[in-house]
């Protein structure tokens, strides 16, 4: 992985993908469906990428460093999804997000996005611990987190569903960072 810095913010390299700060432009192209820059995929936003791009209000620090990113493929230049920290972390802890459209599923990019960006989060000042949490119902997405060396911790049910998995990378003594 790979870090520069764009517009005060770091991008976040991998072999295939450019992880770039949301801007507040980006969130409202997101959210007038009537505008799809010639950079997005076809089937990008997704249903969650608007739901993010409509909370960037409420939580401006999730524009920041260690914010919210578009899932850029270095090749295409294309968005193809979006990854992102739900900052500021509790007690050492952040929460970790994503989606990839579903032109771009299968290829490995959540896994190496999210791969990327909980490796820069545990860089972050106080952060030791990177969550996610999964239900059971997306087994693709409990493999993206395996994948990326996010070990299983937790599982609750979730009324009315069939649970939810919780999963935590860590970078503090006593357990390994894959």
């Amino acid at each position: 992985m790979n870090t520069a810095t764009s517009h005060g913010f770091s991008e976040l390299t991998t072999d295939r993908l450019a992880l770039r700060a949301w801007t507040t432009a980006d969130a409202a192209a997101v959210l007038d469906e009537s505008v799809h820059p010639t950079d997005w995929a076809e089937d990008f936003p997704a249903d969650g990428d608007r739901v993010i791009a409509g909370l960037f209000g409420e939580n401006p620090d999730w524009l920041g460093t260690y914010g919210h990113r578009l899932i850029v493929e270095r090749d295409s230049g294309l968005v193809v999804g979006s990854i992102g920290l739900f900052w500021p972390p509790a007690e050492g802890v952040i929460e970790i997000g994503y989606g990839v459209v579903a032109s771009r599923r299968g290829r490995g990019y959540a896994t190496e996005a999210t791969r990327a960006l909980a490796a820069f989060a545990l860089t972050a000042p106080g952060v030791h611990t990177v969550v996610a949490g999964v239900e059971l119902s997306n087994p693709a997405s409990v493999r993206v987190l395996e994948k990326a060396g996010f070990e299983q911790y937790d599982t609750n049910a979730v009324e009315g569903g069939d649970g939810v998995v919780r999963f935590r990378l860590t970078n503090s003594p006593g357990h390994a960072q894959r």
